[in-house]
């Protein structure tokens, strides 16, 4: 008699989705901040979980400063990160969602990282989520003391 091989999750199997994790997230029953970045660009979605079926309800790209401001050249640092994270509470807000809890995803966890930078802003922009501020990038990173000031002035006035 053969022996039958067990039929693994094709998307575990390409390391893009953690099941043991995300299950734990979703009995929660939370919205959710997700939190994805790529090679480019960041990615911020506000998420709730009805029945298996994700919906999203907000999201926000570095994409957007891209479009409005020419001069950038980077669109994936912490300063920019923060402040994606304060655009994806604004247009949360906005929508009436108050508080979410935070999905990385496969991301690592590492400290100071430019997850927290987006975490970091969706807090300051008003959303409750619960956090550990140890993990936060430093407030001279937050703040963008290495980003030329004309182009500062203009992602802040974005997010505004």
């Amino acid at each position: 008699m053969r022996k039958m091989r067990k039929l693994s999750f094709k998307r575990r199997e390409e390391h893009r989705t953690d099941y043991k994790a995300r299950l734990n997230i979703l009995k929660g029953g939370n919205k959710r901040l997700i939190v994805r970045k790529s090679n480019k660009y960041i990615l911020a979605q506000i998420a709730e979980s009805k029945e298996g079926q994700d919906k999203i309800l907000c999201e926000a790209t570095t994409m957007e400063f891209k479009d409005k401001i020419k001069e950038l050249k980077s669109l994936k640092n912490i300063f920019i990160a923060y402040n994606l994270g304060k655009l994806i509470a604004k247009k949360a807000t906005a929508l009436g969602i108050k508080e979410a809890i935070v999905d990385i995803g496969i991301n690592r966890s590492t400290k100071g990282s430019r997850i927290y930078a987006v975490l970091n802003g969706a807090i300051d922009g008003g959303l409750k989520i619960p956090h550990n501020e140890k993990n936060f990038p430093s407030k001279e990173r937050l703040n963008g003391e290495h980003i030329k000031p004309e182009i500062k002035n203009k992602i802040k006035d974005l997010v505004k």
